[in-house]
């Protein structure tokens, strides 16, 4: 699913603001961190002249949601650029394995980590803000960035009856770790054939 009209003016919107280092409009934007969609009005000046007015209410509701996290966490993506490699739980994974845990040949993932990609997986869509808003703070603590745009896409796509985005993003996480290298160099979103 590629990014809406809107969604791209957002992402845009967003890029401007923190390379213009707008600390008050970022400020605006924090104040939607935690809250349901549209219950922060600080939000509208900052981005509603940016986005179109017949934006479908589930198109918005995802860019204010996506907004608020972006203001709480706007360093820009600086990994690769497959799919598969920049959602979020290839995030979670890159901050998992930056922690110093002991044992640098350890590939198991922290059992913290692990709970809250699980709750986030579990998760159905009115409670994503909140659970996001607590993993986009772990990674900021670890100075692991978020692709907005993956993120944004893959929201649009949480409801979708077999759960390719908690799929993916399980993958992305767990995949591997039991291995010595990786053995496998396509794309593991790709549907097999035969």
């Amino acid at each position: 699913m590629a990014l809406t009209s809107a969604e791209s003016r957002l992402l845009k919107r967003l890029a401007t603001l923190h390379e213009e280092k707008d600390r008050a409009a970022l400020a605006a934007l924090r104040r939607g961190l935690g809250k349901p969609p549209g219950r922060a009005p600080e939000m509208w000046p900052v981005l509603l002249p940016y986005l179109p007015e017949t934006i479908p209410r589930r198109v918005l509701d995802r860019c204010l949601v996506i907004a608020a996290l972006f203001a709480s966490h706007p360093e820009p993506w600086d990994g690769p650029e497959e799919p598969w490699a920049r959602n979020l739980g290839a995030s979670l994974r890159r901050f998992d394995e930056a922690q110093l845990r002991g044992d640098p040949l350890d590939k198991a993932p922290s059992p913290g980590i692990q709970r809250r990609l699980v709750a986030l997986l579990k998760s159905e869509e009115a409670e994503l803000p909140d659970r996001l808003r607590h993993a986009v703070a772990l990674l900021k603590s670890g100075d692991v960035p978020v692709h907005w745009g993956q993120l944004l896409t893959d929201l649009g796509r949480w409801t979708v009856p077999d759960r390719p985005v908690q799929r993916a993003w399980a993958r992305s996480f767990w995949g591997g770790r039991g291995l010595d290298a990786p053995t496998v160099t396509e794309d593991p979103d790709a549907d097999d054939e035969g």
